[in-house]
């Protein structure tokens, strides 16, 4: 493979990184977007305890939330690998240069 195609490669890779992070970012959005739902459902139970409606929307929340964390997590996983990928190239690259 030629320094350029190297290159070329190392672009498209930081390409991925960028879209992950961004993706990443939303899913922290979203997540928190959830826990303030919960901390809603939490108060309006604690206002109304025999309320199932509220107690299944927590739930339902509960559940989206742990969702979302665990894209989370396979995003940051997704990440790291990647900057791997980034980091083999540039190694390819510094020694395609002779350094």
């Amino acid at each position: 493979m030629s320094a350029l195609d190297l290159m070329r490669r190392r672009v498209d890779l930081v390409g991925t990184v960028s879209a992950l992070t961004a993706k990443a970012l939303k899913l922290t959005q979203a997540v928190s977007g959830v826990e303030m739902d919960i901390l809603r459902l939490e108060l309006a139970i604690g206002r109304d305890p025999a309320n199932g409606q509220l107690v299944r929307e927590l739930h339902s929340q509960e559940e989206s939330a742990a969702a979302i964390r665990q894209e989370q997590a396979d995003c940051a996983e997704d990440i790291a690998a990647a900057e791997r990928e980034v980091a083999a190239l540039d190694a390819l690259i510094a020694a395609a240069k002779g350094g």
